[in-house]
């Protein structure tokens, strides 16, 4: 297996230095505009693990165009493009790794456009159609395009499909569930406001109109924010609220998934939902770019990147983050005997220990780790398929098993918990 890793920021940067300690792979290329981050993190790996024999090389990518990514491609002999940049350039690189014949994996799909008329009610063209549309030419190419393979959409995919596989018989809802009780602080010891994650990402996410799932409905959006719940997470983060955001998993289960409903809720807090509100209302939030004077004449440049600009880059929050983050699915219905059951099934990622093992803060950590492991068992053939598919698509247990199994026995040391709700 030969990987072209376009991205080289946070997630991508974690990916390279999780899959640095795996030896299922020949080569990976770590790309990026920027060509000198590809090379930081390139140093990191040697500096930890040695030159490893050249298993790792940097290369300058435009992940905005597809000739770039396929060139970059197909002059490393790439089997596998592993997409670690924004959704908005899923388009671009999805093209470039089917001309370069290569397989495909991401862990955000194509943006979606809310409903011209009727947005808080009416799914518009949703996350995924756009690559979905594209699985006959994927197919033709006998080639695999695995969409959503990170943590949320990603594992909490591979949970739903083990849940149907071996706890239930009969499924009422899959609601993946996001929550967390990490701190920021600057300097001074103060609290400070600094999104995990990409900002710009989290503005799609949050303020497109959530999409919902049921059975004799179908996909149907709500208003931003919308059904607010306390939900209590595990080991020590306790009772968050979450509510109702647009999320790639109600778009893939429903596809392979035999459930009435399907939800994806996330926990934002008060301040963090003023906050996307208050950009919202300012027109900060808009990718259209505007016309802006500066000292060097006019520039035109999209609110959304300026905000970006102006707030801390994720990857670097980590030192000064605290905390833990969890993500996991809320399955409810009936087990294989007809009897109700419950179950909360989620992995925990503990900043201090991301931070002390790959200087990569936890949620971006959390994210890298999933489409390493489905790599791997892509390598060894465990995984297989061809067309545009999501995680739920593939056997859980093999993944949750290698997942779990400790590092010393040729695992990841990652073991994942299954709390039964109806018990409580």
């Amino acid at each position: 297996m030969r990987i072209l890793l376009v991205g080289a920021g946070g997630v991508g940067d974690a990916i390279a230095k999780i899959a640095a300690r795996r030896d299922f792979f020949e080569v990976m290329v770590v790309s990026d505009y920027d060509l000198a981050r590809a090379e930081r993190t390139i140093a990191w790996v040697e500096a930890r693990h040695g030159a490893q024999r050249g298993r790792f090389v940097a290369a300058r990518i435009d992940a905005s165009d597809p000739d770039s990514v396929e060139a970059v491609a197909r002059a490393h002999q790439a089997t596998h493009v592993m997409n670690a940049v924004e959704p908005k350039f899923v388009p671009t690189i999805f093209a470039g790794a089917l001309a370069a014949d290569a397989d495909y994996l991401d862990m955000a799909m194509s943006l979606s456009e809310p409903h011209r008329t009727d947005p808080y009610a009416q799914t518009g063209i949703k996350l995924g159609d756009d690559q979905f549309e594209q699985a006959p030419d994927w197919e033709k190419a006998g080639r695999l395009a695995l969409l959503g393979m990170g943590v949320e959409p990603g594992l909490s995919d591979v949970f739903a499909r083990y849940a149907a596989d071996h706890l239930f018989g009969e499924i009422d809802e899959l609601g993946t569930r996001d929550g967390a009780n990490l701190v920021v602080r600057d300097e001074m010891g103060a609290e400070i406001f600094a999104p995990s994650f990409s900002i710009w990402t989290t503005i799609e996410e949050c303020l497109n109109p959530p999409v919902v799932w049921e059975k004799d409905r179908g996909w149907y959006t709500t208003p931003p924010f919308s059904e607010p719940e306390v939900f209590e997470f595990p080991e020590g983060i306790g009772p968050v609220e979450c509510v109702n955001v647009e999320h790639e998993e109600v778009l893939l289960m429903p596809r392979v998934l035999n459930a009435n409903r399907v939800t994806f809720k996330y926990g934002l807090g008060d301040e963090f939902i003023g906050i996307l509100k208050t950009l919202h209302q300012l027109g900060l939030d808009s990718t259209t770019p505007i016309r802006v004077r500066s000292a060097n004449g006019p520039v035109e440049v999209a609110p959304r990147d300026m905000v970006a600009a102006a707030l801390p880059d994720p990857a670097t929050i980590g030192p000064r983050m605290t905390g833990k983050t969890c993500a996991g699915v809320w399955v409810t219905g009936r087990d294989p005997q007809g009897e109700p059951r419950e179950v909360y099934l989620y992995h925990v990622s503990d900043n201090e220990w991301t931070m002390a093992e790959y200087e990569a803060q936890c949620v971006v950590w959390q994210t890298a780790l999933n489409p390493v492991i489905a790599l791997e068992l892509l390598a060894g053939g465990v995984w297989s398929g061809i067309g545009v598919l999501g995680p739920e698509a593939f056997d859980a247990e093999p993944y949750l098993e290698l997942m779990a199994r400790p590092v010393a026995d040729g695992g990841y040391g990652q073991p994942w918990g299954m709390e039964d709700r109806l018990a409580r």
